[in-house]
C-alpha cells in the first residue's frame, strides 16, 4: 500500500515538475556579436552586445547594431537598424526597440516600420504582443496595401486574420474613391473592408455613406447594410440593404427603397430596386410607385414593376400590370403606362379608364399629353370606342358621350374643350335655372363639340348629319336612356393616393417596413465575417515577404 502511495506521488511530482519546466519563459539566446561587454556604470547587471546582434527567442530573430541584454530579467534594449522577424510573416525595423521575453512583448519606435506579405505600416511607436499575435499602435500611422493607402490616429493588427482594425479615424485612399470611418476593419490580404458607424465612401461617380458594410477593393464590390444611401449628380438611392458593383456602376437596393430624382423632381419608391447609372436605367417592384410632380401637383403612378430609362430631358417610364395612377383631378387604370419626358406624352395603354372630375373616360388607347414649357397638362387623345359619362347629379341617370376618337383641351388640369368625332351619340340630362328637368337630350351626329365649366357641360354643338331630339322624362323608357356599352364604374375610382395599391401591396408594405424599423432598433454590431474573407488564402497561395534589408542584416 505503502509503494502504491509512493508510486502515485512520484507522478504527481513528476507531472508537476514537468508543468512548472512547460510554463516557465524561454531564454533569449545570443547568436552572434562582435563585441561583448560589462558595464556596469552604463548599463548595470547587463550585457553589451555591439557589432551585428543577433538574437533569437521562441522562434523571433531580432538583429541591430547594439544592445543591452539583461540576462536576468530576459529582456533587451536594441539600438540602430532594428529588425526583428518572425518566421515569413512578419517584419517590425525601427530605430529603437525593447523585447521582454518573460512576456513576449515587444516595442519599437523611431521610423517603425511593420512589413507584412501584404502591407506596410509606417509609424512613429509599434507594440507587440506575441502572446496574442496583434501589432497595435497609438501615433498616426500610415498602412499601404497595393493600391490601398490608409492613415489613422491608432491602430491594431491581428496577425494570423492578417486584420488591421482602426477604431478612430481612419481615411482609406484608392485611386478611385476616399473611405472615412471610425470604425474599420481591412483585411490586408483580400482588401475587404468592414464598415461600421458613420462611414463615407466619396469618388468622382458618386458619395455614399452607411453605418454598416463590406467594401471588397479589390473588385470594387460592396453590400451596405444600415441607414445607406448612394448619392449621384442627379439621383439618390437609398434602401435598408444596398449592393453596389463600381466596375459597372449598378446598384440594387432591398426594402424601404426610394429613388430620387433631384433634376426632374421626381421619387420612385418600392421594396427592391435595380439600378444602373452608365445605362440611364432602374427597375423597381414590390409596391412600386414613381411620384412626378406636374402643376406644383404631385402625380402617383403604381403598377407591379417600373422602368425608368434614359437621359436627363428624355426620360421614359414604363409601368406594367394592373396600373394605377392618381393626381388630385386626376385618375385612372389601364394594363401598363408608357410615358416620354422629351415628348410630354403618356400613354395608358390595354382596357385603360380615366377619371377627370366627375367624368370617366374609356377607350381601346388614351393619351395625355403634356407641355414641357409650362410644365402642365395639355390635352387628351381618346382612340377607339370613345365613352364619356358622369352621373347627373340632379338626377339618378348619366350623362352620356360615345364616339369613335375624342380629342380634349384642358384648362388649369381639368377638361375644358373636348371634340368627340365619327359615328358619335348622346344622352344628356338639361335642367334649368330652377334645377327642373327640361328633358333629356338624346342625339346622333358625325362630330360633337362640348365645353366643360368645373367639370359640368356647360354647351353642346352638333355636326353634320345631326339626328335626334330632347324627350320629356316621361316619353323616354329608362332602357333608352343608356347608350350601348355603357359601363359604370363609379365604384373603382381612385379618390386618394392610398387607392393606388390592393390590400396585398399595402400588407406587404406593412410587413416590409416593421422589419426595417425592428432592425434597425438592434444594436449596430459589426457585419458578421464572410466566408470568401476568411478563405481567401486557401485558394490563393500566401506569398513570402522578403526585403532587401532583411536579408543583408543578416549577412556577415
Amino acid at each position: 500500500m505503502k509503494k502504491s502511495l509512493f508510486f502515485i506521488f512520484s507522478c504527481l511530482l513528476f507531472l508537476s515538475v514537468q508543468t512548472i519546466f512547460a510554463q516557465a519563459p524561454k531564454k533569449i539566446i545570443i547568436e552572434h556579436s562582435d563585441f561583448l561587454d560589462v558595464d556596469q556604470a552604463t548599463a548595470p547587471d547587463a550585457v553589451l552586445l555591439t557589432g551585428n546582434v543577433k538574437v533569437n527567442h521562441d522562434g523571433v530573430v531580432l538583429t541591430c547594431n547594439k544592445a543591452y541584454f539583461f540576462q536576468k530579467e530576459n529582456y533587451l534594449k536594441a539600438f540602430g537598424n532594428v529588425q526583428l522577424v518572425q518566421g515569413d510573416t512578419l517584419f517590425l525595423n525601427s530605430k529603437y526597440a525593447e523585447y521582454n521575453g518573460n512576456v513576449k512583448k515587444a516595442f519599437a519606435t523611431g521610423d517603425a516600420v511593420m512589413t507584412s506579405p501584404d502591407a506596410t505600416l509606417q509609424t512613429d511607436t509599434i507594440n507587440f504582443d506575441r502572446n496574442v499575435q496583434q501589432v497595435f499602435y497609438n501615433t498616426k500611422g500610415t498602412i499601404v496595401n497595393k493600391d490601398n493607402t490608409l492613415v489613422s490616429k491608432s491602430g491594431r493588427y491581428f496577425v494570423a486574420e492578417k486584420k488591421f482594425q482602426f477604431l478612430t479615424e481612419v481615411t482609406l485612399t484608392n485611386p478611385k474613391y476616399v473611405v472615412k470611418s471610425n470604425h474599420l476593419d481591412y483585411y490586408s490580404n483580400s482588401g475587404h473592408t468592414y464598415l461600421l458607424g458613420p462611414s463615407t465612401i466619396t469618388s468622382k461617380a458618386n458619395y455614399i455613406y452607411t453605418e454598416k458594410g463590406f467594401y471588397d477593393t479589390k473588385k470594387n464590390l460592396a453590400h451596405f447594410l444600415r441607414k445607406s444611401y448612394i448619392r449621384y449628380d442627379d439621383r439618390l438611392i437609398e434602401g435598408d440593404s444596398l449592393y453596389y458593383n463600381r466596375n459597372i456602376e449598378f446598384a440594387s437596393a432591398t426594402r424601404n427603397v426610394k429613388i430620387t430624382d433631384s433634376i426632374n423632381r421626381g421619387i420612385v419608391k418600392g421594396h427592391y430596386a435595380e439600378v444602373y447609372k452608365l445605362k440611364d436605367s432602374m427597375f423597381v417592384t414590390k409596391r412600386a410607385v414613381a411620384v412626378n410632380l406636374v402643376e406644383n401637383d404631385s402625380v402617383y403612378i403604381h403598377g407591379q414593376k417600373l422602368m425608368v430609362t434614359g437621359k436627363e430631358g428624355e426620360r421614359i417610364l414604363r409601368a406594367y400590370k394592373n396600373v394605377r395612377f392618381f393626381k388630385t383631378d386626376m385618375s385612372g387604370k389601364c394594363d401598363s403606362i408608357h410615358s416620354n419626358s422629351k415628348t410630354a406624352l403618356t400613354k395608358l395603354i390595354g382596357n385603360p379608364i380615366l377619371w377627370n372630375g366627375d367624368n370617366q373616360i374609356t377607350g381601346d388607347v388614351i393619351h395625355l399629353i403634356g407641355d414641357n414649357n409650362t410644365k402642365k397638362l395639355d390635352s387628351l387623345k381618346v382612340l377607339n370606342n370613345t365613352f364619356l359619362v358622369s352621373r347627373d347629379t340632379l338626377g339618378t341617370g348619366f350623362n352620356q358621350v360615345k364616339g369613335l376618337n375624342l380629342f380634349g383641351k384642358f384648362r388649369d388640369g381639368k377638361l375644358h374643350d373636348v371634340d368627340v368625332i365619327k359615328n358619335t351619340e348622346v344622352i344628356y340630362y338639361m335642367w334649368n335655372d330652377a334645377n327642373e328637368l327640361i328633358g333629356i337630350n338624346k342625339n346622333v351626329s358625325s362630330k360633337i363639340n362640348l365645353i366643360l365649366e368645373n367639370n359640368a357641360v356647360e354647351t353642346i354643338t352638333f355636326f353634320n348629319k345631326v339626328d335626334g331630339d330632347i324627350y320629356p322624362e316621361a316619353d323616354l323608357p329608362e332602357n333608352a336612356r343608356k347608350l350601348r356599352g355603357l359601363v359604370w364604374r363609379g365604384d373603382e375610382r381612385i379618390k386618394s393616393k392610398d387607392d393606388i395599391f390592393s390590400a396585398e401591396d399595402n400588407e406587404m408594405n406593412d410587413k416590409l417596413i416593421k422589419e426595417g424599423k425592428d432592425e434597425e432598433a438592434k444594436e449596430n454590431v459589426p457585419m458578421k465575417v464572410r466566408k470568401e474573407t476568411r478563405d481567401y488564402d486557401k485558394k490563393k497561395p500566401a506569398v513570402k515577404a522578403t526585403t532587401a534589408k532583411a536579408n543583408t542584416k543578416t549577412k556577415k
